[in-house]
């Protein structure tokens, strides 16, 4: 059931792109009447003793219902209320603080929500900029402020393959998001704080706390990270490190840190079940206590998503009968997404659900390939066994979103997974002791001590570029049918037979076709001018090669928007070169004008590219040369796009301005 669930919530996403709103009496088909065909086929086959497979298909398509209403009726579309249904030009909202993400360089960012637009009761939320002024105290969660702008729709992305933070935001409830300077806040104050907010306050009282012991400021950012759930204070430097090494996950707080948790509780209170009752006793203190967990971890969606599964998990061990581990994971699952159906497309999510997945399915299958007889090798062997278990069941998503693999992340997990537990249980005594300012100088230290280690060996791990390889090019498609190729060669494994033998070899032949179907699509020659603010940056693909047009030649190749586009578009290498005045590419030539904006009024044209706040005439220059494409890139003054972009109207040519639509592809 949980499978059509979420077949529903995808089918939902992907036919809601359009503006079409369903209906109010289709919704009596898509859940009434699956629902009454049920009743029938239930009282038709009642005094047979198993369920006709009607029965069963009927079932399925009402999860699928469900899933797909879930998701579809919480879009703005289908609420009248929701605050972009009624947008103004500057219109006054009073929002209310629900989440400060982490700043840039300019910008305070927050997740808000918009109780009032002008005096209409609205709802909905806004991603809120802020100019940083060292003047005016940041935002608090539950803060209520009243602004005037005009919120716009969240920024694609302005290159392929990018990033689409857009997308992320929608996933997240988020349509909308506006500038504001810090001083145009007409109105700030704070009337009463939710249960987010006092885990904040509580988070930030916690903070203060630990910045008053000897901690050193790397160390206080692990230990905040994978505590506290706070990971704005880590170092950028130190962040990609952990990336690179394959320990990224520690930083976060999910499944991982509340796994270690539950079982460091389950331990602490077996004492517990020598006593009348005990095993239910300490149940529910084990459920109490992760609550109190993902309240220090300020509930983010990634803890409370774990809490819940180890909840379900417990109070199935409680109940003392006989249970599936597998129907008790499917049934958090489904519980969740029945609360925020958008989940399901949250990679934490995904990788959180797949891991735990394999684990139960996978390793005990790879501990019987060897019977440890000592407790430090079976140790071992659990922790080798369960990296290689939950690896295998997230590789392939992994490899789709993040286009690298960590070569040495078994050495990493051995390492790190019995510290993080010592680490774990250390940093919580540590916050406790804090909170009552009664930390011991030499406990301190140690602790101190123990994350330098930490940090020292991700580090050393992260410096070992051999066993990173980055840039890995892997589509959607592979990556589901890599998970048909894991499955089938896991049944076969399991018990060996030629028919099961025949379909995992037909799952391979598929594979190897996906795989030649997209070195098809990636072998496609091309010219793109991406965007790029304040630089000109042009790149012409030929096979798997890639070269690039740029001002500044050193390390291009480290920033974006490039490593998206080469691990999408598959390219093996890449050349830098300067970028030149005029070039043709196939049948089209190319001119690019500079800042200086000369040109010789003999040469034939198709394209111009303005770079750099041109000084030439436009309109004298499309007189005289008669290209048949203007094109600005990111490296131009927005002065400079609004008057070409008038000159070009005037003259009737079209004109591409990358800020505004985009990166230009010339196929």
């Amino acid at each position: 059931m949980a499978l059509f669930l979420a077949l529903g919530i995808t089918f939902g996403f992907y036919t809601n792109k359009h503006p079409f709103v369903i209906p109010k009496v289709w919704w009596f088909g898509i859940l009434i009447l699956p629902i009454v065909l049920l009743g029938i086929t239930w009282l038709l086959g009642k005094r047979k003793l198993h369920p006709t497979p009607v029965f069963g298909l009927i079932v399925c398509f009402i999860f699928f219902g469900i899933g797909f209403a879930n998701y579809t009726l919480r879009l703005p579309k289908y609420q009248p209320s929701h605050y972009t249904n009624n947008l103004q030009k500057d219109t006054f909202l009073q929002l209310k603080i629900k989440e400060h993400l982490k700043p840039n360089s300019y910008y305070e960012n927050y997740l808000a929500e918009v109780i009032f637009q002008n005096a209409t009761k609205t709802t909905g939320l806004l991603l809120l900029h802020i100019e940083k002024d060292s003047t005016v105290a940041s935002l608090a969660v539950d803060e209520y402020l009243v602004v005037k702008g005009n919120p716009q729709r969240v920024r694609q992305p302005r290159n392929p393959y990018q990033f689409n933070y857009a997308q992320y935001m929608e996933h997240l409830g988020v349509h909308r998001e506006m500038t504001i300077k810090s001083n145009s806040m007409l109105f700030r104050r704070k009337v009463h704080t939710s249960i987010v907010g006092f885990s904040e306050r509580i988070r930030l009282h916690l903070i203060a706390k630990l910045q008053q012991t000897t901690l050193k400021h790397d160390e206080l950012s692990i230990l905040q990270a994978f505590v506290l759930g706070e990971r704005r204070a880590i170092d950028k430097q130190l962040y990609e490190a952990y990336a690179a090494a394959g320990a990224i996950h520690i930083l976060a707080v999910s499944g991982l840190h509340v796994g270690i948790l539950y079982f460091i509780l389950l331990f602490l209170l077996k004492p517990l079940t020598y006593t009348p009752y005990g095993a239910r006793s300490r149940s529910i203190i084990i459920v109490l206590l992760l609550w109190c967990f993902a309240l220090l971890a300020g509930l983010s969606p990634s803890v409370v998503r774990a809490v819940t599964m180890f909840s379900f998990f417990t109070v199935a061990t409680a109940l003392n009968r006989p249970t599936n581990s597998f129907n008790t994971l499917l049934l958090s699952f489904l519980v969740l997404l029945l609360i925020a159906p958008s989940w399901l497309f949250h990679v934490g999510f995904q990788l959180s659900y797949l891991a735990v997945f394999f684990i139960l399915w996978l390793q005990p299958k790879l501990y019987a390939l060897y019977k440890p007889k000592f407790y430090i090798d079976k140790t071992l062997w659990g922790i080798i066994t369960v990296t290689i278990a939950a690896q295998a069941g997230i590789l392939p998503l992994s490899l789709y979103y993040f286009h690298q693999f960590p070569g040495l992340f078994f050495l990493t997990n051995i390492v790190v997974l019995p510290v993080l537990g010592i680490l774990l249980a250390g940093g919580l005594l540590l916050i406790v002791l804090a909170a009552c300012n009664a930390v011991p100088t030499g406990y301190t230290e140690i602790y101190n001590e123990a994350i330098t280690i930490l940090n020292d060996f991700i580090t050393w791990v992260a410096q070992q570029d051999f066993f990173l390889v980055r840039n890995i090019s892997f589509s959607a498609g592979k990556m589901m049918v890599s998970y048909l190729v894991l499955v089938c060669l896991v049944i076969l494994w399991k018990k060996t037979t030629s028919r099961r033998l025949v379909i995992t070899l037909g799952s391979i032949a598929l594979f190897v076709s996906v795989c030649i179907w997209d070195k098809k699509e990636t072998s496609l020659n091309e010219l793109v001018v991406f965007h790029k603010n304040r630089k000109t940056l042009i790149g012409v693909k030929t096979q798997e090669q890639l070269l690039l047009f740029s001002n500044d030649t050193t390390q291009i190749d480290a920033t974006q928007p490039i490593p998206g586009y080469r691990a999408k578009m598959a390219i093996d290498s890449t050349t830098i070169a300067k970028v030149p005045s005029l070039f043709e590419y196939g049948d089209t030539t190319f001119l690019i004008l500079d800042s200086l904006g000369v040109y010789s009024k003999l040469q034939q044209v198709d394209i111009a590219i303005l770079t750099h706040s041109s000084k030439v005439n436009l309109t004298r220059f499309i007189d005289s040369v008669q290209p048949k494409l203007i094109i600005a890139d990111g490296s131009n003054y927005k002065s400079y796009i609004d008057r070409w972009r008038e000159t070009c109207t005037i003259k009737k040519l079209p004109f591409h301005h990358t800020g505004t639509k985009g990166a230009f592809t010339f196929k």
